[in-house]
């Protein structure tokens, strides 16, 4: 039975790209959040609106929706899940779910999302991503990463993690 994961964390953290290389070392497929974003809650981040609970709730249903499906082919899922109650919903469309916290300073995330001009989410939105995160609890299987630190070692930590839960604390 191979694993299903949420890489997790505010905007800019390298959820997608980490998340998309994570799922091909352990061959399985790989969900982008932000695709089952509604095209309102699109335009409301465009906008440099913070997206509520209620502006949320049925994409998170969606997403947990698409992991009920997930067999034990397993599944890699990048979406922020910043709040404990968001990755409840997504547990229970997949309660075997593992999750990878990626975390960094406020400078390093601002600065990669000054990189990245095309996308949607702006960095006027970090703040409030910021404000509205809860970290993974010690009652939630996960392991904290810094993304100080190379890609290569995220998905290295992440993969180990993943074969030997207690080996990485958060």
């Amino acid at each position: 039975m191979k694993p299903i994961v949420l890489v997790m964390g505010v905007c800019g953290t390298g959820k997608s790209a980490i998340g998309s290389v994570l799922a091909e070392r352990l061959q399985v497929p790989f969900l982008e959040g932000d695709a089952f974003h509604s095209a309102e809650n699109v335009d409301k981040m465009r906008a440099g609106i913070p997206l509520t609970d209620v502006d949320r709730a049925d994409w998170l249903s969606g997403l947990a929706e698409t992991l009920s499906t997930t067999d034990d082919s397993g599944a890699v899922l990048a979406c922020s899940a910043l709040k404990r109650r968001y990755r409840d919903v997504l547990r229970r469309g997949q309660p075997r779910m593992r999750l990878v916290f990626l975390n960094g300073s406020v400078d390093t995330i601002a600065g990669r999302m000054a990189q990245r001009p095309d996308h949607y989410m702006p960095a006027s939105l970090l703040a409030s991503q910021l404000a509205d995160l809860e970290p993974p609890q010690a009652d939630e299987p996960h392991c904290a990463l810094s993304i100080e630190q190379p890609p290569q070692h995220l998905v290295a930590a992440a993969l180990r993690y993943l074969v030997h839960p207690t080996e990485i604390k958060p």
